[in-house]
């Protein structure tokens, strides 16, 4: 045997020891926590006493962690802020944080504790991922200290950071990802001076994470899809759910979706401010998700996933989500235009007049189209078809182009765009597109009670959203929500404090 021919052999040998280690499929699991929240002083406490508050926490996450390992899973992500809460300013966050190392040290927290420190925090984490087998994905603080001879170092010489790590099934540090888009009111923590793109490979698929706010601009959200070409994304939340388009079950699913990736979504839980829905989405739809505003419970959500979602055949096809509406006539407009406010954006709306028919509404460069038929057209239920091409400029700035087959809360017009979680009128047939302007689109359809239509309707590969046999519940929302990443504003300005 010739040398190549040996060494031909050895890489065959590899590659295939390789892919019988690897999975097709794996286990996921996201916990959606109801956060013992601090005090509402905002005067620091003793090291101890953050200890003591992170640790109660930590012992619901670790009875959340077993119970998921015992089913099966390999992964589990839990939510953003669920070790210590929000309630903080700068000074008073500062003994709830950790200096956490980069991953590249090879440190297994639980077996090597003092390496970089006093770590309790990183050392329980990776203790629960090495003693259940699972992976572990948590939000915690990381301090850096930096003096004068870096300009951008803040008064107090630290930066502080909203950290999400990941511990492997052996507890050692894979990942550490410093938030870089912070929501208002985040004034406890620093920007990083760049938007970091964390990815992470396991034998089942390769991972990248991000946290909350994050999802709503290009970096890194869209750099570790597009760019990085991540399999699974992992995202710690504190979402506050806004209707009629951004309620966490809702858009999250929508952005799995629409960048055709796994995302396991975990939210914490405090229903006094709107926080609640997790789930583990596929690009097909949801695999399992949780919206409960009724009661202050946690939620473990437990499912199989792809490795690779963009080799399986159930993968949705790539869309070209202006084709279809490019490619038609502007169907009738009719004498019911008029304007409305949704989330303080200006939608030019027309209403359903007709139990069923063609309706184009235009703003700026967007055309929407709609084909309908409703099951029963009620004379106490009024819908829109909605347009919307802009800048949003509430809690941030993103540029949006958004179609919307809308219920409103009353037969009252002037309330069209206002927050609506109930609805009676089904609808047989729906096929909604628009002429937009990128090819990110996150098509979310909205049932009454919000819940989700998993299976229900479809994407054409021309861009149509359309039901597949008619709702099976009464609809609040179908809605195509694009995002002109190009068009944005240069972002806020990030300042040390």
């Amino acid at each position: 045997m010739l040398p190549s021919q040996a060494l031909l052999l050895a890489v065959v040998f590899a590659l295939a020891a390789l892919q019988a280690l690897a999975s097709d499929t794996f286990m996921a699991a996201v916990y959606e926590h109801a956060v013992i929240l601090p005090h509402p002083t905002q005067e620091p406490v003793s090291p101890s006493d953050a200890l003591a508050l992170m640790d109660k926490n930590m012992d619901v996450l670790e009875g959340a962690i077993k119970e998921a390992a015992q089913q099966g899973a390999h992964i589990i992500v839990t939510p953003e802020d669920g070790i210590y809460g929000w309630r903080f300013t700068r000074e008073s966050i500062y003994p709830y944080l950790e200096d956490i190392p980069d991953p590249v040290v090879n440190w297994i927290p639980c077996t090597d504790p003092s390496r970089f420190g006093p770590a309790p925090v990183q050392e329980r984490l990776s203790c629960m991922a090495r003693n259940n087998s699972i992976y572990v994905v948590a939000n915690i603080g990381d301090k850096k200290p930096c003096d004068s001879s870096d300009p951008s170092c803040p008064r107090d010489g630290r930066y502080q950071y909203n950290t999400d790590v990941v511990f492997d099934a052996q507890g050692k540090l894979v990942a550490r990802y410093h938030k870089y888009n912070l929501f208002l009111g985040e004034n406890q923590f620093n920007y990083p001076k760049e938007p970091e793109a964390v990815t992470f490979e396991t034998p089942f698929g390769k991972f990248g994470i991000f946290t909350c706010f994050d999802i709503l601009f290009y970096e890194p959200a869209v750099v570790l899809v597009s760019k990085m070409q991540v399999d699974t994304v992992l995202f710690p939340t504190a979402w506050m759910n806004v209707l009629p388009f951004l309620t966490a079950i809702e858009f999250h699913s929508a952005w799995a979706m629409g960048m055709r990736v796994n995302v396991l979504a975990a939210n914490t839980h405090n229903t006094s401010m709107e926080m609640t829905g997790s789930g583990i989405y596929a690009p097909a739809g949801a695999r399992t998700y949780s919206y409960n505003m009724k009661t202050e419970d946690g939620h473990l959500l437990i499912a199989e996933l792809d490795a690779h979602p963009r080799l399986s055949p159930a993968s949705p096809p790539a869309v070209s989500w202006n084709s279809y509406a490019l490619s038609v006539e502007r169907f009738s407009q009719n004498d019911h235009e008029f304007t409305g406010i949704i989330f303080e954006d200006l939608f030019t709306f027309t209403a359903l007049t007709e139990p069923g028919g063609n309706l184009t509404v235009c703003q700026k460069d967007l055309c929407c189209h709609l084909s309908y038929k409703m099951a029963e057209k009620r004379d106490d239920e009024v819908y829109v078809l909605g347009a919307f091409d802009g800048l949003h400029v509430i809690e941030g700035q993103y540029y949006l182009q958004i179609c919307t087959l809308l219920k409103c809360p009353s037969t009252n017009l002037s309330t069209c765009g206002q927050p609506m979680e109930t609805a009676q009128t089904k609808f047989e047939m729906f096929s909604l597109s628009g002429t937009f302007g990128t090819s990110y689109v996150f098509p979310e359809v909205l049932y009454s009670g919000v819940q989700l239509a998993p299976g229900e309707f479809k994407v054409l590969r021309d861009g149509r959203l359309k039901s597949k046999h008619g709702t099976s519940k009464p609809l609040i929302t179908a809605t195509l929500f694009g995002r002109l990443y190009e068009k944005d504003q240069p972002h806020p300005l990030r300042i040390s404090l």
